[in-house]
């Protein structure tokens, strides 16, 4: 192995790190939203959709929890914005995961359909009434 792997190595090792937080980060956030919203845009995206059961009915049960399910949301997307958009940036190795740009670009996609998801389940009583 010459120098220029093993210091290649050394410096995308902790890049793989911090791409892993960004990472669990938007995951998190997405999990998080989904949870938040099956109280009350999910029953309402299926009946929209067309797709109607008795079975929906029982998601409105997680009601009670929609606050706690939004607040790990949130703060899993408050997190997820910090790693990506206010911490520094390291170096790059050329051909390491940080240098396509398209890790980037999926990882700030799933935040901000994240944040979507959130807000629409938390002002759900003020647009939800349009749509019936």
């Amino acid at each position: 192995m010459s120098n220029t792997d093993v210091e290649a190595a050394a410096l995308s090792a902790p890049q793989q790190g911090e791409d892993r937080k960004k990472t669990l980060f938007a995951a998190g956030g997405v999990v998080g939203a989904i949870l938040a919203s099956t109280c009350c845009v999910v029953p309402l995206l299926f009946v929209t959709l067309g797709i109607s059961g008795a079975w929906i009915g029982n998601l409105t049960a997680l009601e009670p929890y929609k606050p706690y399910f939004a607040a790990v949301a949130l703060v899993f997307i408050g997190l997820g914005f910090r790693q990506i958009y206010f911490r520094s940036k390291p170096t790059c190795v050329d051909g390491s995961y940080c240098a396509k740009p398209q890790s980037s670009v999926i990882t700030k996609t799933a935040l901000w359909f994240a944040t979507v998801v959130v807000l629409l389940a938390l002002t759900i009583n003020w647009w939800a009434p349009f749509f019936y």
